[in-house]
């Protein structure tokens, strides 16, 4: 794996970290903060643009609680000036996994996101 590998999945931790903090200004540094930013929570529509991106994340992390992952089948990729990193989110609470997909863009020495896609995984059979 090479360094940037390494910063995309640091990039990739803090936004984990901001969201089970529910830290929005820690959330808010992630993204790119531009109208290219796009968001879908599991059962959500697609949210384009910082301004419904950010109110996204500031009624999810203003909610009645908390959430805790345990990320597994954690892969990252770059291409350039883009990453992206897909894995499982496992919530501890409720023992569900979604998966997810986040996208994001060089930024000088930064990776910030640019897109998060999260859909439940279905159990069963």
């Amino acid at each position: 794996m090479g360094d940037a590998e390494r910063t995309l999945l640091a990039a990739n931790q803090a936004f984990y970290d901001a969201f089970e903090a529910r830290d929005l200004d820690a959330m808010a540094a992630v993204w790119e903060q531009s109208e290219r930013a796009t968001c879908t929570h599991p059962g959500w529509p697609a949210l384009r643009g910082w301004p419904a991106v950010a109110m996204s994340w500031k009624a999810i992390l203003g909610g009645p609680r908390p959430e805790q992952f345990i990320l597994t089948d954690v892969a990252a990729h770059v291409a350039g000036d883009a990453g992206w990193v897909t894995l499982d989110e496992n919530l501890v609470e409720g023992a569900s996994t979604v998966s997810a997909v986040n996208v994001f863009v060089r930024a000088g020495d930064a990776w910030r996101m640019v897109a998060h896609h999260a859909s439940p995984v279905l159990r069963g059979g």
